[in-house]
Formats: C-alpha cells, structure tokens, sequence
C-alpha cells in the first residue's frame, strides 16, 4: 500500500540575472529576514520544504568564503520542527557574477558548492541542483529574456547540457558525503499541440520538453529523436556518454506545471496578437496558451502525471501547484493538482506529495522577473502587512495534509480554465483532445447575497463577481430592507447564500445633518439586524465604513486602531455601526475606505472633474483636505479576497498614496492629457459643504497594504471607463467638489 498522498511547501526563492542586475525573490518576500516564517510550515502539515540553498546568495565567491550564517540558522530551525528540506542550489539562476550557463566551469563550479552545502549539511537527504534545466536553459540562451541572454539554438543546448551536467556532478559530489541523498528534479512538462500544418514542429516541441530528464536519465543515445539534433549542434558524444557513467536519473521527478504551460501552435496568424506571433524556419505561427483555444489539448496535471510516470516509472511529486489571480480561482487549482495526483495514484503510479507554491507568494513573475515593479501574488500567506498573514490557500493545504475534505463553497465552481469564458481564440483543425474534467457537471453552488443593488458598489460588487464565476445575488431595498428583521430573515432563508455583503446605505454626508433618523436608519439600525441575522445562520458577512469615522487630528495616515473621533452625523452612524456589527457578529469584515471613482458610473469626484475640465475649462477643489482615493474594481477585487480568506475584524482598504482634492483632480487631469490650466484649488470652506469634514483622513493600514499605488489605479481608470466625458453637464459651471 502506498502511504499518504504528502503536502509539500516552497518558498519561491528565484535570484534571477537580467544583464548585471539580480532580481531576488528572497529579498522582495521578505523572508530572509524572517525565521518565524519556518514555524509556519508545522501548522501547515507540510511534510517537506523545497528551501533555497543558493550559490548565488551562499558563496558567490567560492565555498572557502562562503557565508553559511543564514543558512545555519535556517537549515537549523527545519531540522528542529522535523521538516526536511529539499535544497534547491540555483534557481532560474545562472550562477555568481563570475560565471554564467555557458561557461564551461559552471558544472564544476556548481559541484564544488553542492560539495560544500553536503559536508556542512550532511543529514540533507533530498537536493534539487538546478531547478527546471530545461525551462531555465529556454529562457537565458534560447529567448535571451535571462542572463546570459542568447537566442540560439546552440546556446540553448548548451546551457542545458552544462546544467544537467552540473546537477550529475552536484549529486555525485553530494552522494560522496551521503550515499542516500536523493535527487529531486523539478521540470515543466507542458505539451505543445497544432493544426496538422506544423505537427512536425509540435513533434519536436514534445521530444525537447522531456530533454533534461533524458538527458540525466542517459537515454540521449542513437535512435533518440533528438540525438542527431543535440549533436548537430554541438553537443559531445563525450558529453552525452557522462550522464550514462554518473548516476543521473531523478529519484522523485518534479512536475510543476501552470495554467499557460501547454501551447499551441496556429499558422493562421490574423487570428492572433501579434505579441504571439514567431516561427521557424518553415512557418511562421502564433504560439498561444492552449487553454485560451476552442478545441486544443489541454493536459491537466492529471494528463502529465500519466504520461511520465509511463515513460519513466520514477516516483513523481506535483513540485509546484500555483496560479496567479484571485483567490477562489488559487483554490480550484491546487484542489485539481491534489485530485489529479490521487486519481494517478489510484491508477498505479507512484505520487508522492503535491507542493504548495509558492509559500510567501512571488513578484513580478507577469514580467518573467524582467524588472522590479510591485506586482505580487499571494500565496498560502500574504506577506504586504506587517507580518505574513495566512490566506484560504493556507486553509485549504492544512485541510487536505490532516485528510480532510474541502468545503470552501467556491469549490463548487470550476475554475476558469474549465469554463467557456476562457476561450479566446476559434477553434483549430486540430482533433480536441479532452481534458480531465473539462466537462464534469459543478454541483449547485450557494451564492453571495449582495445589498444596494442599484448603487456604485453593490453593482459592481454583481460585475465583478460575475467575471469572477462567484455566484451572486443582488438585492434591491424593495427584495430586502436591511432594516426590517422580518425581510432580512425571508431572504437569507430563501437564498441560502454563505456571505452577505453589505453595500447598501445611506450615502449623502451634507444632508444626513437634517436627515438624521434616516441616516441612522440606514446606517446603524440595517447593519445590526443584518449582523445578528448572519451570525445566527453562521452567514460570513462584508461591510462599509469611511474615513469620516476620523476627526482629521493627526498629520499621518490612520489606521485601524487609531481612535474614532467622527465630525458630522454621517460619520457618527458609520462609527456606530462598526461597533455594533462586530459586536453582533464578531467574525464580520468592516470595511473602512474613501472617496470611491470607479469606471462604470458618473457618481465620483474624478469623473466630475474630468468632465468639468473638458467642457468648461474650470473646475474647483478642495486644496486644504487630504483624503487617500479609492478605486473601485481595486476595492471590490480585494474585499472579495478577503472574503474568501475568511478575514475579520476592521480593515482600511484604499489605495495607496494621500492626495489633496485639488491634487487629484490635477493628476487625473494630467494621466488623462487634459488641460488643467482652469483648475482652482481653495479652502474646503468656499465649497458650501453644510456636514464638517475632517481636513486630514488619510488611511494607512497597520494589518496590510493591498491596493496598488494611486497613480497606477488612475492610469487603468482612464483605460477602463465606459462613461465619455463629453456630454451630460453633470459638472458644468463652477465644477465645485459636490461629492465629497
């Protein structure tokens, strides 16, 4: 009987090169300053760890001066929480400063470290030499997006083979010091399909995906199909006879496969960007992710888990199960690589663990680590607060290592990569081949019950979990008033949702100071009874509060301890119904956040000025209050995380950056290409605002900062909007700031 199927963890540790510059994942992540971050792992159920050991960062000037300080404390503490590490030794790297992927001594000069990290570290059992040769070796010497940046098909060949060659010497090297250490090589095996025009080069495709592996496991002799290719271009027949002379076959071969890992091939380029567009020799084409094409193989974890472990029958691992997005759509990956490794299983192959990938998260990979920018994606935590902060991935890995079966209800939902949505492109000529599951019917799926219909955020919060395959249901104040216990309880009844989110309420700050029971109403009382209706029936709940819960005394942004201190009747129910909500329903997410522009309505500051500039050339602002502005599909794409992640308590959601109203309005203006010449800032006094206002509410978050930067939100603003600015006359005239 084979034993469990095993939750492994990786930190995404990638030290990268792109012409002198490193980009470090382990530096962005933060956690080479953080050892805690290990104890983590414990909770997790992970029985093993794929941990960077690497010659870049450990001995970029060779072992004898090499500084073993963090490793030590690292390697040390794995050990001490009985996790064993799988030590990666380069990762999407090409080695210190001093060599690169085609210099000839970089095997040697890998070998000479792995037998360092052995003699320093000899109870290490399972190392990973070089992460996916193959992958690495097209990147660097093949498309030149790495260092050493080549684009040719000997380059490409030999950077792979001095890679490979590396890892035989590394495990010999290391094998010297324990016999037992076991070689664990990761690779993505993502297959390549056609039209029947350019199947010859889908064939090769499909041989030179599987090259490392034959190359390490010596089967690159005459009568390989790639033998005569690998030797026309330069490749040694002295070279191909090492791997058959050293041990090299993997122990356990690592899959990681993604979402865009199979591709497909179309001569038809006018149906394609030309962003895809490429060839060879023979044919120009268009190279595309599979998935995105009506009618292409789409193999599945499942689908390559059976190819290798018929080719090879040597023990396998999912190594790396991760996708980039939204959280639900992170979930439905990494169940569908967990069951299509218990399916393999069933079916006799030897599958060993699936890996949670990756741990910390990873930035900038939507650029192949090509620059430093801030795009991160989350993990099992996420790590922009102060501390990393456990996700519903890290819920999910937990679940499945105890053997427990996952309920999240956005389970019920296959991910996009099964959904029609996710064709692009028309289907080819191509014979479909099934993928696992494609087809399999999703069971009913309890939806989320949205309030304030007919409001900015309640109809985008219905937009967004639409595109999102979230299912919904938005509810006018006719359907349910929030206020009434009676009609809150016939509709959680009779939807059955498992979250309610909140977006109704009453929303005029200057006539809430004559309308105060109606504010209050709305504000306070709806909240409460919908708080103690959603704690009764065990219903997660969402809702809004402002930034006008703040008295503007302070010179630094508040955050959510700050105390409240509100100065109009509008602020004073958002502050009330903060405590009351979690008060009736601990387990809530309040909300607070600001100054909402969004790009599907007219009813934001942003808009009005714009609009007012176009049309009249004059718009005046408030130059003496300084609010944080708030996007809102970066709003609504967030709160809807933390949904999913089951977050609670108070959190500041607004993007980052503090702006005056007179600066905004300049910005917009700007990013926009419009004249702001006519634009007037003045005291928020001039304005004829009746409800006071703070001068200062900006908001800072002292549990994470999870919105992009203000300037990048008003850039996707401006591409985004569907409202013209021209025509309408919402802001004709003197253009005064009426919204805020």
């Amino acid at each position: 009987m084979q034993p469990p199927l095993q939750i492994w963890a990786g930190i995404e540790c990638t030290v990268n090169r792109v012409g002198d510059q490193y980009f470090d994942q382990l530096e962005r992540n933060g956690h080479c300053a953080r050892l805690e971050d290990l104890d983590h792992l414990v909770t997790l159920g992970a029985k093993k760890v794929r941990y960077p050991v690497l010659w870049e960062r450990v001995a970029p000037r060779g072992p004898d001066r090499a500084d073993w300080s963090w490793t030590d404390e690292r390697l040390g503490r794995l050990r001490e929480l009985g996790v064993p590490p799988i030590v990666g030794l380069t990762h999407h790297g090409s080695g210190p400063a001093h060599t690169s992927l085609l210099d000839a001594s970089f095997a040697e000069g890998l070998a000479e470290f792995a037998a360092a990290v052995a003699e320093r570290y000899p109870w290490v059992e399972d190392y990973t030499p070089v992460n996916e040769p193959l992958t690495t070796a097209r990147f660097s010497a093949l498309y030149g997006v790495w260092y050493p940046h080549h684009k040719d098909i000997r380059s490409f060949l030999r950077a792979l083979v001095n890679e490979c060659t590396a890892t035989a010497l590394s495990m010999r090297a290391v094998r010297r010091v324990n016999p037992a250490a076991r070689l664990v090589q990761t690779e993505d095996f993502g297959r390549t399909s056609s039209t029947p025009l350019l199947a010859y080069q889908t064939e090769h495709e499909n041989h030179r995906r599987l090259l490392s592996l034959d190359l390490l496991c010596g089967l690159v002799t005459p009568g390989h199909p790639l033998h005569e290719y690998v030797v026309a271009h330069g490749v040694s027949e002295e070279e191909l006879d090492l791997f058959r002379q050293i041990p090299s076959a993997p122990d356990i071969i690592g899959l990681n496969y993604y979402v865009t890992s199979d591709r497909y091939l179309d001569e038809r380029l006018e149906g394609y960007p030309a962003c895809y567009h490429g060839g060879n020799h023979r044919h120009a084409y268009a190279d595309v992710e599979s998935v995105r094409v009506a009618g292409a193989e789409f193999s599945g974890h499942l689908g390559l888990l059976r190819q290798l472990w018929d080719r090879y029958h040597i023990p396998l691992a999912i190594t790396e199960a991760h996708l980039g997005g939204t959280r639900e759509e992170q979930l439905r990956w990494f169940v569908e690589a967990y069951r299509a490794a218990e399916t393999a299983r069933a079916e006799g192959a030897d599958v060993r663990a699936v890996t949670l990938w990756a741990l910390l998260g990873s930035f900038d990979w939507n650029t192949l680590v090509t620059c430093a920018g801030n795009h991160y994606e989350p993990g099992a935590f996420d790590v922009r607060g102060p501390r990393p902060r456990p996700t519903a991935l890290f819920d999910l890995a937990r679940t499945l290592s105890e053997g427990r079966e996952p309920d999240h209800p956005v389970l019920a939902v296959p991910g996009w990569w099964r959904r029609p949505e996710r064709i692009l492109y028309p289907a080819p000529r191509a014979p479909r081949v099934e993928a696992a599951n494609d087809n399999a019917p999703a069971p009913e799926a309890r939806p989320i019950l949205i309030t304030g219909a007919t409001g900015t955020l309640g109809a985008a919060f219905g937009r967004i979990c639409a595109s999102r395959s979230l299912p919904c249901r938005l509810v006018s104040r006719k359907e349910m008033d929030i206020a009434d216990p009676a009609s809150v309880a016939r509709m959680l009844d009779e939807a059955s949702p498992w979250a309610v989110i909140n977006a109704a309420g009453y929303v005029r700050v200057d006539d809430a100071e004559q309308e105060r029971r109606r504010c209050r109403r709305e504000n306070v009382k709806g909240p409460r009874i919908l708080a103690q209706a959603c704690a009764e029936r065990g219903i997660r709940l969402v809702t809004f509060s402002s930034d006008l819960v703040f008295d503007g005394s302070q010179n630094k942004p508040y955050v959510e301890s700050d105390r409240v201190g509100p100065l109009g009747v509008y602020g004073m129910t958002k502050a009330l119904a903060e405590r009351m909500t979690l008060t009736a329903h601990p387990e809530a997410l309040v909300i607070r956040t600001a100054a909402f522009f969004g790009p599907w309505d007219e009813q934001n500051f942003v808009f009005h000025a714009l609009r007012a500039l176009t049309e009249t050339g004059s718009f005046h602002a408030a130059s003496d209050a300084v609010v944080s502005p708030t996007y809102v599909p970066d709003l609504v794409h967030t709160a809807l995380d933390l949904l999913v992640d089951g977050e609670a308590g108070l959190w500041h959601l607004a993007n980052r950056g503090e702006v005056t109203w007179h600066e905004l309005a300049r910005m917009s203006a700007e990013i926009a290409d419009i004249d702001a010449s006519g634009l007037v800032g003045c005291p928020a006094s001039r304005l004829g605002l009746r409800a006071p206002r703070p001068s200062y509410c900006a908001l800072g978050s002292e549990k994470g900062l999870l919105l992009p930067r203000l300037e990048d939100s008003l850039s996707r603003y401006m591409n985004e909007r569907d409202v013209p600015l021209a025509g309408g006359g919402a802001a004709r005239g003197r253009g005064s700031c009426v919204s805020w």
